[in-house]
């Protein structure tokens, strides 16, 4: 039997919640395949770690994780902390130092979610956005001048290597040539004449080895506009760091809500551990009432399952989600339900086995 050592790291707000749901149904499936089981080492870092130690993690946080087969996130942020410290010091630091520049998100609207599109159907939405997640608008660099003064200036800058791009580029055609399908550009070479101009000339000039895959380029502006009102148009979609993240939540929002949003930060080099997390945040107002929609942080534990190569699986918990939001029981209150978290993960489980 294969065992997989993975790190937990459930976080702050309702992500202790989710992510009890999330392991019950990743045991479930090892416990009804046979073939493979998991070994989870949950660790308290968060925001409620950094109020007590002033550090996300602690010094060696990163040596501590880098033993592990992969990590499963619930969530981060809290308002007795600011948010650039919680996501710089934890999420976007293992993003980084751990190189997992893919960023996979589904957007894909499941029979039974509640999508605000009249006349959206599920075939027409049902999207894989691939975003640059290790450099890009996202990269940290800049700086502050005379703070504090009528002089004050702030430069916030974007890095852009080829060696980032190509990869995520790349990465993308190979993913729409075995998918057989339309992969689509985003970016804003009209304003951002150096950084995005740079984009759409790899996209270019790597398309060419891939003759066979048909490709779109648009605008971040356009891409928003087409995904509400024409969403069927978008198959895969390659785009950088803020881009990505800002049209994921959008994605998120046709979709069925970010209850049913889940992202994978990928090493596809697997040199360092990958990271799977649902992307609705920590949601403080409703923390400890036992409601939060746990679907997320299992749809994310589904793209586990696909990295460690048990794709069936995956596509098994993807289903139970889709029957249960079919059936309209045991869903939580954000999905028009009355079902409390529990309920919602033990559902999924009886549909598993069934």
């Amino acid at each position: 039997m294969k065992r997989y050592k993975i790190a937990v790291i459930a976080g702050d707000g309702i992500g202790p919640e989710v992510t009890r749901e999330e392991l019950k149904v990743l045991n479930a499936a090892a416990e009804l395949d046979g073939g493979f089981a998991f070994d989870f080492t949950e660790y308290p870092w968060g925001c409620e770690y950094y109020l007590q130690t002033g550090r996300m993690m602690p010094e060696d946080g990163m040596e501590i994780l880098k033993q592990y087969d992969a990590i499963l996130l619930g969530a981060v942020g809290s308002p007795g902390v600011p948010d650039h410290v919680s996501l710089r010091e934890l999420l976007l630091r293992i993003r980084r130092d751990f190189d997992e520049y893919i960023n996979l998100r589904p957007v894909k609207l499941l029979k039974g979610a509640n999508c605000p599109l009249k006349y959206a159907k599920p075939e027409e939405i049902d999207m894989i956005f691939i975003r640059e997640n290790s450099e890009g608008e996202y990269s940290g660099q800049g700086a502050w001048l005379y703070p504090g003064t009528p002089r004050e200036i702030v430069i916030q800058d974007s890095v852009f290597s080829r060696a980032g791009c190509e990869r995520v580029i790349r990465y993308a055609y190979e993913l729409a040539r075995k998918e057989k399908k339309t992969l689509t550009s985003v970016s804003k070479a009209n304003a951002l004449n150096y950084s995005m101009v740079f984009w759409d000339r790899i996209f270019a000039e790597i398309g060419r080895e891939y003759p066979d895959v048909k490709t779109d380029s648009l605008l971040v502006d356009a891409a928003s506009m087409f995904m509400v009102k024409n969403p069927k148009r978008f198959q895969i979609v390659v785009t950088s760091n803020l881009f990505g993240d800002i049209l994921t939540d959008l994605g998120a929002a046709i979709a069925g809500g970010m209850g049913l949003a889940a992202g994978a930060n990928l090493n596809p080099e697997r040199e360092f551990p990958s990271m799977f997390e649902p992307i609705h945040g920590s949601a403080p107002d409703i923390a400890g009432q036992g409601i939060a929609n746990p679907l997320a942080a299992v749809w994310s534990a589904s793209q586990l399952l696909d990295f460690l190569g048990y794709e069936s699986w995956g596509r098994k918990i993807i289903a139970a989600i889709e029957k249960l939001l079919t059936r309209g029981e045991f869903l939580t209150p954000d999905q028009g339900g009355t079902a409390k978290t529990s309920e919602c993960g033990d559902a999924l489980i009886s549909l598993l086995k069934a």
